[in-house]
């Protein structure tokens, strides 16, 4: 292996173990397993094209056996609320209740990380975020995965004017708080050639 890969690869993994932690700690003061924190955490950023369990279980990179039995457990304690799509009866879509929403607020995901990021010069912190956002969409495709990117960042994203946006692949209009949110159907804009 390249030094340079194993030595993202060890950070990366190092970084990804302290999640896990926080994860484990946050979530086993209520019952909660590090999968369900994270299942919390995407529905709580997906778009509406992107809240189902077979959405949920691709970001995850899990089963749909094991998102199944996590998204039973998060309903029965009122955490998530399963709705039928209005459009297509067969699928379901999965929404925060108030209380999955409280749960999220109140749990401190690495409270450290903003102070140790605060702290780091502006610009290496942009150079970092850029440099981390290529390594993954480039393993994500890689592998063949969607890229589950935020919607202003898509190809499909079309700007139609001030605060107006359209869905270039359904046609539907986008408000700006969509915008932000992370889709399954994400296709990362092409860097242009110089």
């Amino acid at each position: 292996m390249d030094k340079s890969a194993a030595q993202f690869f060890e950070l990366i993994d190092r970084l990804g173990n302290l999640i896990r932690v926080n994860l484990r700690a946050a979530g086993g003061q209520r019952g909660l397993q590090p999968v369900h924190l994270q299942a919390l955490i995407y529905l709580s950023n997906a778009n509406r094209y992107s809240n189902t369990p077979q959405a949920l279980a691709e970001y995850l990179g899990l089963t749909k056996g094991t998102v199944s039995q996590s998204l039973l457990l998060l309903h029965r304690r009122e955490l998530i609320d399963r709705q039928d799509d209005a459009s297509d009866k067969r699928l379901v879509r999965l929404v925060l209740t108030e209380s999955g929403t409280q749960l999220l607020k109140e749990i401190l995901l690495l409270p450290e990380w903003t102070q140790v990021v605060t702290r780091i010069a502006p610009q290496r912190n942009k150079i970092a975020l850029a440099v981390l956002k290529e390594l993954l969409l480039a393993l994500q495709l890689g592998a063949g995965n969607r890229s589950f990117g935020v919607c202003n960042t898509c190809q499909l994203n079309l700007h139609e004017g001030p605060r107006s946006y359209r869905c270039g692949l359904t046609g539907e209009k986008l408000s700006l708080p969509d915008t932000r949110m992370i889709c399954r159907e994400h296709q990362p804009r092409q860097k242009s050639r110089r």
